[in-house]
């Protein structure tokens, strides 16, 4: 039988990156007064500089992390 064997270490990866990006977003946490604050589709529109239509459809996409209160969509700030 021939296996195939996966490396299990990131190809294009560098460590230096990663740790470059966990500084960028340590350094903005440290920043914000609450990062776990909600934001709603109009607050996502104004900071984006998007239209209204445009922050909805933001929302729909699967990739997108936010959450459905109710009618109501929102999205946390950190993400």
């Amino acid at each position: 039988m021939n296996e195939l064997l996966v490396s299990q270490e990131p190809e294009n990866e560098n460590k230096n990156e990663i740790n470059s990006k966990e500084r960028y977003v340590y350094a903005y946490l440290n920043k914000v007064k609450n990062p776990f604050v909600m934001l709603s589709v109009e607050q996502v529109c104004k900071d984006l500089h998007i239209g209204l239509n445009q922050a909805r459809d933001l929302f729909e996409q699967e990739d997108f992390p936010s959450v459905q209160i109710g009618k109501r969509k929102k999205v946390s700030l950190t993400a």
